[in-house]
């Protein structure tokens, strides 16, 4: 009886001594899956797009369509849709080992007007808020067409300073940063508000602001001046500014997301991975 309790006391002993080493194992294995995962999620910089009123998340899929087709790599799309009662849905995905995602969101109220800009900018908020939880990046592009670009500005002032995420660069497109108004001297109170806060935009943030001419002084329907009214808000007080402007083919209003021009301007000043891929081709051609 005795040597049968010996024994069991020995099974238990190493039962409790393999157990010691395997909790260890397990909690680093663990915790090891979750590095990896949180090392990948790091290198995440998405390029998180906004359309203009009476858009919806669709509204950018020529655009990246033709993106990906002058692309080695191919950029996944991610679309999300913020409805008025805060309900958030997606569609597609972002592929594994894409660092450089598209991520589209749309809203349910997409109207005109500055009020509606305000209450989009924090449907916007919201969406980013779970997009960064759940993708755990620590910085991201923006890019704007139209009035996404005035929903982008409000975020940027009122929003992104609640988080530890780095904006790296905006570029926008057709944005009328002063509505309708064709002279500077005449500023709404959308444009007065955004000078108003410019201080709280990131001082390391890169910015683009393209207009389109149809004809001398408009896209057909936003005037070019109002384009120009961005310098008044970003000029000065973030690290760079650059205005530009295309013209010819599709240089209207809603044609613009689809200019070969803007596609363009996407590659050269936003995209990351594809500066990569053409800087290492002017090496080995060198």
């Amino acid at each position: 009886m005795q040597i049968n309790k010996r024994g069991m006391g020995m099974t238990l002993l190493i039962f409790l001594i393999l157990l010691g080493l395997a909790i260890p194992s397990f909690i680093w294995t663990r915790q090891n899956v979750k590095d990896l995962a949180r090392w990948h999620n790091s290198r995440l910089s998405p390029v998180i797009m906004i359309p203009g009123s009476s858009a919806t998340e669709n509204r950018f899929d020529a655009l990246i369509k033709k993106i990906n087709s002058r692309s080695q790599k191919k950029h996944s799309l991610l679309k999300v849709k913020v409805y008025n009662d805060g309900t958030i849905k997606y569609s597609g995905k972002i592929n594994a080992k894409d660092n450089e995602p598209f991520i589209v969101v749309g809203f349910e109220n997409n109207k005109d007007g500055y009020s509606n800009i305000l209450k989009q900018a924090k449907m916007f908020d919201k969406a980013f808020e779970q997009l960064s939880e759940q993708y755990e990046f620590n910085n991201f592009k923006a890019f704007g067409h139209s009035n996404g670009g005035l929903i982008y500005t409000a975020f940027l002032e009122n929003y992104l300073p609640n988080y530890d995420i780095q904006a790296k660069v905006l570029m926008t497109v057709g944005t009328p940063y002063n509505f309708s108004e064709t002279s500077l001297q005449r500023k709404t109170q959308m444009l007065a508000d955004f000078i108003k806060n410019r201080k709280k935009l990131p001082s390391d943030l890169l910015v683009y602001v393209v207009a389109g001419t149809e004809t001398y002084d408009s896209d057909g329907l936003v005037p070019e001046r109002s384009v120009e009214a961005g310098k008044y808000i970003y000029q000065g007080v973030v690290k760079h500014f650059t205005q530009i402007t295309v013209t010819g083919k599709d240089a209207q209003h809603s044609d613009l997301p689809q200019n070969d021009q803007i596609v363009e301007l996407i590659n050269r000043y936003v995209l990351e991975q594809d500066q990569t891929q053409k800087t290492r081709k002017l090496k080995e051609n060198s």
